[in-house]
Protein backbone atom coordinates (compact mmCIF):
# COMPACT_ATOMS: atom_id res chain seq x y z
CA UNK A 1 0.00 0.00 0.00
CA UNK A 2 1.47 3.91 -0.64
CA UNK A 3 0.31 5.20 2.59
CA UNK A 4 3.06 2.65 3.88
CA UNK A 5 5.75 5.06 2.14
CA UNK A 6 3.82 8.36 2.79
CA UNK A 7 4.68 10.33 5.85
CA UNK A 8 1.04 11.12 6.55
CA UNK A 9 0.33 14.79 8.05
CA UNK A 10 -2.80 14.23 9.31
CA UNK A 11 -5.30 11.79 9.26
CA UNK A 12 -9.25 11.79 9.49
CA UNK A 13 -12.35 9.01 9.14
CA UNK A 14 -11.98 8.58 5.52
CA UNK A 15 -8.39 10.64 4.03
CA UNK A 16 -5.37 11.35 5.09
CA UNK A 17 -2.77 14.33 4.11
CA UNK A 18 0.14 13.81 2.74
CA UNK A 19 2.81 16.30 1.45
CA UNK A 20 3.64 16.39 -2.34
CA UNK A 21 7.34 14.85 -2.84
CA UNK A 22 9.08 13.47 -6.20
CA UNK A 23 8.23 9.77 -5.22
CA UNK A 24 4.43 10.80 -5.63
CA UNK A 25 4.65 12.32 -9.21
CA UNK A 26 3.57 9.10 -11.01
CA UNK A 27 0.08 9.00 -8.75
CA UNK A 28 -0.31 12.74 -8.97
CA UNK A 29 0.36 13.26 -12.93
CA UNK A 30 -2.63 10.32 -13.44
CA UNK A 31 -5.07 12.05 -11.44
CA UNK A 32 -4.61 15.63 -12.74
CA UNK A 33 -4.50 13.50 -16.54
CA UNK A 34 -7.58 11.68 -15.64
CA UNK A 35 -9.52 14.41 -14.32
CA UNK A 36 -8.49 17.18 -17.44
CA UNK A 37 -12.11 17.44 -18.66
CA UNK A 38 -13.47 18.23 -14.85
CA UNK A 39 -10.97 20.42 -13.92
CA UNK A 40 -11.04 22.84 -16.92
CA UNK A 41 -12.40 25.75 -16.91
CA UNK A 42 -11.56 26.31 -13.21
CA UNK A 43 -7.49 25.28 -12.81
CA UNK A 44 -5.12 24.00 -15.01
CA UNK A 45 -2.86 21.83 -12.74
CA UNK A 46 0.50 19.85 -13.81
CA UNK A 47 -0.08 17.25 -16.17
CA UNK A 48 3.32 16.56 -16.91
CA UNK A 49 6.29 15.06 -14.70
CA UNK A 50 8.33 18.68 -15.80
CA UNK A 51 5.51 21.13 -14.46
CA UNK A 52 4.93 18.55 -11.62
CA UNK A 53 8.61 19.92 -10.37
CA UNK A 54 8.43 23.35 -11.29
CA UNK A 55 5.18 22.78 -8.41
CA UNK A 56 7.56 21.12 -5.79
CA UNK A 57 9.98 23.53 -6.39
CA UNK A 58 7.34 26.64 -5.80
CA UNK A 59 6.25 24.35 -2.73
CA UNK A 60 10.17 24.18 -1.80
CA UNK A 61 10.50 28.17 -1.69
CA UNK A 62 8.19 28.38 1.23
CA UNK A 63 5.78 30.57 0.26
CA UNK A 64 2.95 27.87 -0.41
CA UNK A 65 1.93 24.83 1.41
CA UNK A 66 1.28 21.78 -0.49
CA UNK A 67 -1.26 18.89 0.71
CA UNK A 68 -2.21 15.66 -1.32
CA UNK A 69 -5.58 14.01 0.13
CA UNK A 70 -5.75 10.34 -0.19
CA UNK A 71 -8.32 7.87 0.86
CA UNK A 72 -7.38 5.76 3.51
CA UNK A 73 -9.05 2.63 2.33
CA UNK A 74 -6.79 2.44 -1.26
CA UNK A 75 -4.67 5.16 -0.62
CA UNK A 76 -5.73 6.66 -4.07
CA UNK A 77 -5.43 10.02 -4.53
CA UNK A 78 -8.93 12.09 -4.10
CA UNK A 79 -7.43 15.85 -4.27
CA UNK A 80 -4.52 18.41 -3.82
CA UNK A 81 -5.07 21.20 -1.45
CA UNK A 82 -2.54 24.14 -1.32
CA UNK A 83 -2.53 27.56 0.72
CA UNK A 84 -0.24 29.78 -1.84
CA UNK A 85 1.05 33.32 -1.30
CA UNK A 86 1.53 33.01 2.52
CA UNK A 87 2.37 36.52 3.83
CA UNK A 88 4.26 36.53 7.08
CA UNK A 89 4.62 39.16 9.74
CA UNK A 90 1.64 41.58 10.15
CA UNK A 91 -1.04 39.60 8.45
CA UNK A 92 -0.37 35.95 8.32
CA UNK A 93 -2.75 35.05 5.66
CA UNK A 94 -2.53 32.43 3.01
CA UNK A 95 -4.78 31.80 -0.24
CA UNK A 96 -6.23 28.44 -1.09
CA UNK A 97 -6.21 26.70 -4.32
CA UNK A 98 -7.56 23.43 -4.62
CA UNK A 99 -8.99 20.39 -7.03
CA UNK A 100 -10.71 17.37 -6.63
CA UNK A 101 -9.86 13.86 -8.21
CA UNK A 102 -13.44 13.55 -10.88
CA UNK A 103 -13.81 9.83 -9.56
CA UNK A 104 -14.20 11.11 -6.17
CA UNK A 105 -15.83 14.47 -6.65
CA UNK A 106 -18.92 14.71 -4.49
CA UNK A 107 -18.22 12.24 -1.86
CA UNK A 108 -16.76 14.36 0.85
CA UNK A 109 -13.36 13.74 0.94
CA UNK A 110 -12.00 17.42 -0.39
CA UNK A 111 -15.01 18.82 2.75
CA UNK A 112 -12.74 16.05 5.08
CA UNK A 113 -9.46 17.01 3.50
CA UNK A 114 -9.86 20.78 3.81
CA UNK A 115 -10.93 20.54 7.25
CA UNK A 116 -7.51 18.65 7.91
CA UNK A 117 -5.69 21.30 5.87
CA UNK A 118 -7.61 24.18 8.13
CA UNK A 119 -6.53 22.49 11.27
CA UNK A 120 -2.94 22.62 10.16
CA UNK A 121 -3.09 26.15 8.72
CA UNK A 122 -4.14 27.76 12.45
CA UNK A 123 -2.12 25.63 14.29
CA UNK A 124 1.06 24.36 12.85
CA UNK A 125 1.16 27.29 10.31
CA UNK A 126 0.00 29.49 13.10
CA UNK A 127 -1.82 31.93 10.21
CA UNK A 128 -4.27 34.22 11.49
CA UNK A 129 -6.83 34.15 7.76
CA UNK A 130 -6.98 31.80 5.07
CA UNK A 131 -8.81 32.81 2.07
CA UNK A 132 -10.81 31.55 -1.36
CA UNK A 133 -11.20 32.92 -4.48
CA UNK A 134 -13.83 31.46 -6.54
CA UNK A 135 -14.83 31.70 -9.70
CA UNK A 136 -18.34 32.78 -8.98
CA UNK A 137 -20.16 29.95 -11.69
CA UNK A 138 -18.09 26.91 -9.74
CA UNK A 139 -21.13 25.85 -7.91
CA UNK A 140 -19.02 22.94 -5.74
CA UNK A 141 -16.27 25.21 -5.12
CA UNK A 142 -18.22 27.74 -3.38
CA UNK A 143 -20.53 25.02 -1.96
CA UNK A 144 -17.08 23.38 0.34
CA UNK A 145 -15.95 26.65 1.32
CA UNK A 146 -19.78 27.85 2.50
CA UNK A 147 -19.99 24.11 4.29
CA UNK A 148 -16.23 24.92 6.31
CA UNK A 149 -17.68 28.20 7.21
CA UNK A 150 -16.45 30.20 5.49
CA UNK A 151 -17.99 33.82 4.83
CA UNK A 152 -18.65 36.45 1.55
CA UNK A 153 -16.10 39.28 1.59
CA UNK A 154 -16.70 40.87 -1.62
CA UNK A 155 -16.23 40.32 -5.14
CA UNK A 156 -13.21 41.03 -7.27
CA UNK A 157 -13.69 41.68 -10.92
CA UNK A 158 -10.72 40.70 -13.32
CA UNK A 159 -9.09 39.14 -10.51
CA UNK A 160 -6.50 36.30 -11.57
CA UNK A 161 -5.83 35.31 -15.37
CA UNK A 162 -6.62 31.79 -16.09
CA UNK A 163 -5.77 29.89 -19.02
CA UNK A 164 -5.16 33.68 -20.89
CA UNK A 165 -8.34 35.31 -19.41
CA UNK A 166 -8.75 37.45 -16.86
CA UNK A 167 -11.76 35.89 -14.65
CA UNK A 168 -14.19 37.47 -11.78
CA UNK A 169 -13.64 35.87 -8.29
CA UNK A 170 -15.76 35.91 -5.06
CA UNK A 171 -13.78 36.33 -2.49
CA UNK A 172 -14.49 34.18 0.79
CA UNK A 173 -12.30 33.92 4.00
CA UNK A 174 -12.53 32.24 7.22
CA UNK A 175 -10.19 33.33 10.47
CA UNK A 176 -8.01 31.70 13.21
CA UNK A 177 -10.58 32.14 15.81
CA UNK A 178 -13.63 31.47 13.97
CA UNK A 179 -12.75 27.80 12.92
CA UNK A 180 -11.46 26.93 16.36
CA UNK A 181 -14.74 28.12 17.83
CA UNK A 182 -16.64 26.06 15.53
CA UNK A 183 -14.88 23.22 14.95
CA UNK A 184 -13.50 22.39 18.23
CA UNK A 185 -15.75 22.42 20.97
CA UNK A 186 -13.49 24.03 23.76
CA UNK A 187 -12.47 26.59 20.72
CA UNK A 188 -8.56 25.64 20.94
CA UNK A 189 -6.10 24.06 18.36
CA UNK A 190 -6.88 20.02 18.40
CA UNK A 191 -3.93 17.68 18.55
CA UNK A 192 -2.02 17.32 15.55
CA UNK A 193 -0.11 14.13 14.29
CA UNK A 194 2.88 16.00 12.93
CA UNK A 195 4.55 18.41 14.41
CA UNK A 196 5.80 20.36 11.35
CA UNK A 197 4.36 20.16 7.70
CA UNK A 198 7.12 19.10 5.44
Amino acid sequence: MFGRRRKIISKGQSVYLFAPTRDAADDFIEMTTGSRKFHEPWVFPPTDVRRYKAYLERLESGTAYGFLVARLEDDSIAGVININDIVLGGFLSGSLGYYAAAPYSGRGYMSEGLALVLDQAFTVLDLHRVESNIQPTNAASLALVKRLGFRKEGFSPAFLRIDGEWRDHERWAILNHEWLAAHHQDGTAPEVHVSQVV
